[in-house]
């Protein structure tokens, strides 16, 4: 993910989906995995909440700043590996398959669906659960976005990026297509009514 927060708190008490770090909902979404795969972890705050808990967490973000800061604050977590990588190149290169796969206003975010949800199915494990959240699209702002800034720390010019974002009905078809089951997906409410929510989708793979 490329959004870089100001400050980390090594403390965090929930898994947080929706950048308001409210706690609700949380982890119990992605059931009790002994493994999981964050795609666009940032600072890593929820990784790290997930490897605490006790579940062998791999880490990839896009972003080599990212990554090396992430690194410095959670070097105490052995259970936590950050790793710089784009996220389907990682998902080619790496054969493991994970019991979840999540990302929280990351990669999915990032990265055109048809190419990552493919990648994401084959790296699960039957049963296992994908989870992802962004912000809730405005009407009318569906599928590829182009958007503008500099995304990635350290460049000292503006990044032309690709944003992926639909309406729950709208993802819900995308991953049925790809093979998901058990798709879920709702928008999170933002406490001011007049600021848009987080859309939090879930689906399963096949037994």
């Amino acid at each position: 993910m490329w959004i870089h927060r100001k400050a980390t708190d090594t403390t965090q008490k929930a898994f947080d989906w929706t950048s308001l770090t409210d706690g609700d909902p949380g982890a119990e979404i992605l059931g009790s995995p002994a493994t999981a795969l964050d795609l666009g972890p940032a600072e890593g705050e929820n990784a790290a909440f997930l490897a605490r808990a006790g579940v062998e967490v791999t880490a990839v973000d896009f972003s080599a700043v990212q990554v090396e800061r992430a690194r410095r604050f959670w070097a105490d977590e052995p259970r936590l590996t950050f790793v710089h990588a784009e996220a389907c190149a990682f998902l080619d290169q790496d054969t493991r398959r994970f019991d979840a796969i999540y990302s929280t206003w990351g990669a999915v975010w990032f990265t055109d669906p048809e190419e990552l949800f493919p990648r994401v199915a084959a790296r699960l494990a039957p049963g296992s659960t994908f989870a992802f959240s962004h912000r809730e699209p405005a009407v009318g702002h569906y599928g590829a976005q182009q958007m503008g800034g500099k995304w990635l720390e350290g460049r000292e010019t503006e990044l032309t990026v690709w944003r992926w974002q639909y309406g729950p009905e709208q993802w819900a078809d995308i991953l049925k297509r790809h093979g998901f089951t058990t798709v879920a997906a709702k928008v999170l409410p933002h406490p001011d009514p007049a600021a848009l929510g987080t859309l939090l989708i879930t689906a399963q793979t096949a037994l």
